[in-house]
């Protein structure tokens, strides 16, 4: 699915967020930015130990060896991966939505985009951040970060974001969610 917001272009696809050609690719990462499961260690793995060695290097001196925050995000080179930089952001934990986790998972695209911008790119790909190991409902995720995203797209003159799902499963979900937010825009 493809819809054009202002003279941005967003796209929802099925695939493997470490074969994206766009400018940069975002990684759901863990607050020690030292790889993990899922899609961090795919990506981590993808993009070889150059980008470990930068994370540390980031978590030493940029977050006095603290983790990230969730919601906030840091960028790195590419290395291997086809992409020039990796956005790294740390999603919430879903916790019944009690500790501001919607507003958590928010701040993760949005500090993303804000950062991308700063970096000069202009494509970006998405995973479904916090819809794996950190439980946050899909169905929740899909409709704040497809929001979080147009928000931006409608004040912004970005490209291109792409939402790369895993599965045909999350795509559906994502799809509904989509054209929801789209129906409400036109109102």
């Amino acid at each position: 699915m493809k819809t054009k917001i202002n003279e941005n272009t967003l796209e929802l696809v099925v695939g493997d967020i470490t074969e994206q050609e766009t400018d940069a690719i975002v990684n759901a990462a863990n607050g020690s930015l030292l790889g993990g499961g899922g899609v961090d260690g795919a990506i981590h793995h993808a993009a070889g130990r150059a980008m470990l060695e930068e994370c540390k290097k980031i978590r030493m001196e940029k977050l006095n060896g603290e983790e990230l925050p969730a919601g906030e995000a840091v960028i790195t080179k590419g290395h291997d991966l086809p992409a020039d930089y990796v956005i790294h952001t740390v999603g919430p934990v879903w916790n019944d939505g009690s500790d501001g986790e919607e507003g958590k998972l928010a701040g993760c695209y949005r500090n993303a985009l804000h950062l991308a911008v700063e970096n000069g790119v202009t494509s970006i790909s998405f995973p479904s951040i916090s819809t794996g190991v950190y439980r946050f409902p899909i169905e929740k995720a899909s409709v704040v970060a497809l929001q979080a995203v147009v928000d931006f797209l409608e004040k912004h003159s970005f490209g291109y974001v792409a939402f790369t799902l895993f599965s045909d499963h999350d795509y559906r979900i994502y799809e509904a969610a989509m054209n929801r937010i789209l129906q409400e825009e036109n109102r």
